[in-house]
């Protein structure tokens, strides 16, 4: 039977808790760069580059340096 607690975190490799404390490591700098580009869409003074340079890092972690599980299999890009 189907778990959607743990069906999506061993997909990528991860338990319950590790891939809970993996995505609280990415909600809490997007948090930040949403907060900074609200500053900056009111002050386009500030923040000029904060919030795409967390995207940037962001991006890095999550697709650019992942490690793919043994067991997942090569499949193209959705688009």
């Amino acid at each position: 039977m189907p778990n959607p607690f743990t069906d999506h975190p061993s997909d990528v490799g991860e338990g319950y808790f590790e891939h809970m404390g993996q995505a609280m490591l990415f909600a809490v700098p997007m948090f930040v760069g949403a907060c900074a580009c609200l500053i900056h869409a009111f002050f386009p003074f500030l923040c000029l580059k904060t919030g795409s340079g967390i995207v940037t890092n962001l991006h890095g972690r999550m697709v650019t340096h992942r490690v793919k599980p043994e067991n997942e299999a090569q499949v193209a890009p959705a688009e």
